[in-house]
């Protein structure tokens, strides 16, 4: 990486971690095969892998029809949140990840909150278009909340972000559901369809990230442009933001 305009912004450690993902990808991402993305995608997560902390005990169990893993640490939470369970979805333009590509990161989160985190694998782009993948999160979700007692925080980052966001939109209309889930963590989430403003200007150029990479996303990802709003795609479309659990977002400051 060699653009001058983020050397007062990266520090070395981030850009040592940039270089290492950009080694994984000889060119521009649009010109590989979806595969080759996906093939590449999941080399690069190997090599990060970190591994599980100890005691996290991992099971893999349908849910909904969709695969998920189910972490669950020795060490029980504080008592005023033992109950709470994190349902996460992973990030990857809606086109890569898995239920591998995040296992060290879902492992650890686990370890340091001490709660049980159910992660959700869905159907991906272009394979399957919106809304296959936010139906098989609100799915997933709510046959969590139909089977289990206590709390939900959903959580998600990039567009595992965008579709968490979704999912507390789309469930708070259902008071049986929406009182159960007390908050949603929202990792750099995609959540509106403003490209020419803020970040996507000042950053549309970013490391490992552009706005030309999103823009090739999004194409993937939806059948046809949109022509109205579609919380489901983009929750900030929605006009009533209402209902909605205590939401914590975490930004990438060098993101589009």
């Amino acid at each position: 990486m060699t653009d001058s305009l983020y050397d007062h912004i990266i520090d070395a450690e981030t850009r040592a971690f940039i270089e290492r993902t950009e080694s994984f990808y000889s060119g521009d991402t649009a010109t590989m095969t979806i595969a080759e993305q996906r093939a590449t995608y999941d080399a690069m997560c190997r090599d990060f892998h970190q591994g599980r902390p100890a005691g996290i005990t991992v099971k893999d169990r349908p849910l909904a029809g969709r695969p998920a893993r189910h972490y669950t640490c020795a060490q029980a939470a504080d008592a005023d949140t033992s109950a709470a369970r994190i349902i996460y979805f992973h990030g990857g333009g809606f086109v890569v990840g898995s239920l591998d590509s995040h296992d060290d990161v879902c492992a650890e989160i686990c370890a340091r909150s001490r709660l049980d985190v159910i992660a959700i694998g869905y159907r991906l782009a272009p394979e399957h278009r919106h809304p296959a993948m936010f139906d098989d999160c609100v799915a997933a979700t709510r046959a969590l909340l139909d089977a289990a007692g206590g709390p939900f925080i959903l959580c998600g980052d990039s567009a595992g972000g965008n579709l968490a966001a979704a999912t507390a939109h789309a469930l708070r209309q259902d008071a049986a559901f929406s009182r159960r889930i007390i908050g949603q963590i929202l990792i750099y989430p995609s959540l509106g369809r403003d490209t020419a403003s803020g970040s996507f200007v000042a950053h549309a150029n970013a490391p490992m990230l552009t706005r030309a990479d999103m823009q090739y996303y999004l194409q993937l990802r939806l059948e046809d442009p949109l022509t109205s709003n579609d919380p489901a795609v983009y929750p900030l479309d929605d006009s009533d933001f209402s209902g909605l659990p205590p939401t914590v977002v975490i930004t990438a400051e060098c993101d589009p």
